[in-house]
């Protein structure tokens, strides 16, 4: 399986390709899509979903793994971040990618064991799961492959499997 981990954004679009198979990772690619301050907003986002449409056409994942989004204090924002993940799932849909949404707490808890780990915690271990030589940046590179890497352990555990099974 194929999995795309996104880290949404509008400023940077962290992502990570991830080959998972007989529960190992394989790293495929990572980096960032970025976009420009000052540019006009909806030409951010539709380079967002340019460049997101030419990974899958690239990569031609088999599910996306994409953070659920969180209120912060700041709603402008949370709304840009918002737009710019709407994007990002259209694109995996228009690509017949299954999207699954996870939580923050759900990726430490996959990634590191612990649901209340700290960034720097995940980011390490997600070098050791990959087996990479430092850890990814700029950081949103890391928390994308820390997304693939959750979806690999939901979708090779039993609960994982059940979930697969009920959308058949």
């Amino acid at each position: 399986m194929i999995i795309l981990g996104i880290d949404p954004g509008y400023a940077i679009v962290g992502y990570g390709v991830l080959e998972y198979q007989n529960n190992r990772f394989r790293v495929v690619d990572y980096g960032a899509i970025t976009t420009k301050a000052g540019v006009p907003f909806n030409r951010r986002l539709e380079q967002i979903y340019d460049s997101l449409c030419t990974l899958m056409d690239t990569y031609k994942p088999d599910a996306m793994s994409i953070e659920k989004l969180f209120y912060n204090t700041n709603a402008k924002t949370v709304i840009d971040v918002a737009q710019a993940r709407g994007v990002t799932m259209l694109a995996a849909q228009k690509h017949g990618l299954e999207i699954f949404e996870y939580t923050p707490l759900q990726v430490k808890q996959s990634v590191v064991g612990y649901g209340r780990a700290e960034k720097k915690q995940v980011q390490e271990m997600t070098k050791i799961i990959l087996n990479l030589k430092s850890v990814p940046k700029p950081d949103d590179t890391a928390d994308a492959l820390a997304m693939a890497i959750c979806h690999g352990h939901a979708s090779g555990s039993l609960m994982g499997k059940l979930r697969q099974m009920e959308k058949k």
